[in-house]
């Protein structure tokens, strides 16, 4: 028996967040106790970083006309995007892809300024502050799962105007707004699947021992 391993129980409890965690786009109007938001901020904030970095900032959203601004630069993006997919515009147009308006909590999570004094893992792979920061909202998504809130990872918006307009410093980089409160129901599966749009592969697909595979 490993010392260090947890619980039957607890390593269930593990794998059914990673398995059920969901993007969620559908939310029901029921606030997020205080408590709650801080523990799963915390567990982001316990993700693992290259260098010890710590290269994740959170922007919390509570300004109604604020969060209306940031729908209207999501919906540009949304038009943009079905514009980019051609025959597939009609299609992409029909999907719900973020509940901004509706969630019960909005973090923009964003990348500092000065980034590049962290050289410590960075020298060859400088994105590796992005990966980090992808650790922390990862956890933030299970954290959820965990505590029954839903979360949806938006990406549809031009990073220099969500910037501007919440006045981050030059050289820093918004890369996620995130959608946090209750749902009525956790999707069987990924939304996209669900609507048709794209089917998710198995692992074979993805696995290869010693060398690349097509």
């Amino acid at each position: 028996m490993d010392k260090h391993k947890f619980s039957e129980a607890e390593i269930t409890g593990v794998y059914r967040a990673i398995a059920e965690r969901r993007d969620m786009r559908h939310f029901i109007k029921q606030k997020i106790p205080a408590d709650t938001l801080a523990r799963l901020l915390n567990a982001a904030h316990q993700a693992g970083s290259v260098g010890l970095m710590q290269p994740w900032r959170f922007i919390r959203i509570t300004d109604l006309p604020l969060r209306k601004q940031i729908h209207h630069l999501i919906d540009e993006e949304r038009q943009l995007t079905a514009n980019a997919l051609g025959e597939r515009q009609n299609d992409f147009m029909k999907l719900k892809v973020e509940g901004v308006l509706e969630c019960a909590e909005l973090l923009v999570v964003a990348l500092p300024n000065h980034r590049e004094q962290h050289i410590f893992g960075r020298r060859t792979l400088p994105e590796m502050d992005i990966a980090s920061t992808a650790c922390a909202i990862q956890n933030i998504w299970l954290a959820a799962r965990a505590e029954g809130l839903g979360m949806g990872w938006v990406s549809l918006f031009d990073p220099k105007k969500l910037g501007a307009l919440l006045n981050m410093p030059e050289g820093s980089l918004a890369i996620a707004i995130l959608c946090l409160g209750h749902v009525e129901e956790f999707y069987k599966k990924s939304m996209l699947e669900l609507e048709n749009w794209a089917t998710g592969k198995s692992l074979d697909a993805f696995l290869s021992e010693n060398t690349w595979k097509d």
